[in-house]
């Protein structure tokens, strides 16, 4: 495991691109627990708390590395390929 996250580059993206909820529930009528948004690209998924896990879903489909949580007071983020948490100030 690394302890820091070699690709932090690749976060371009700091706010949803649609409407908050993850986007997979909402086309399906799912329900999630907390939100999690992709760095790379904006897409909001569920965490893994949630049913569907639609957050990690959509990182080994795209191999998106960096998620942060979307839910209110949590300033943490999580790279799937380094396996790390980290917080972005």
């Amino acid at each position: 495991m690394s302890e820091t996250c070699s690709h932090l580059a690749q976060m371009s993206v700091d706010a949803p691109r649609g409407p908050k909820g993850c986007e997979e529930c909402l086309a399906s009528g799912g329900q999630w627990v907390h939100l999690r948004l992709c760095r790379s690209c904006g897409h909001v998924g569920c965490c893994d708390d949630s049913p569907n896990k639609h957050a990690t879903k959509h990182f080994k489909q795209t191999k998106h590395p960096i998620i942060s949580s979307l839910e209110t007071g949590e300033t943490w983020s999580w790279c799937f390929v380094d396996n790390v948490a980290f917080v972005i100030e």
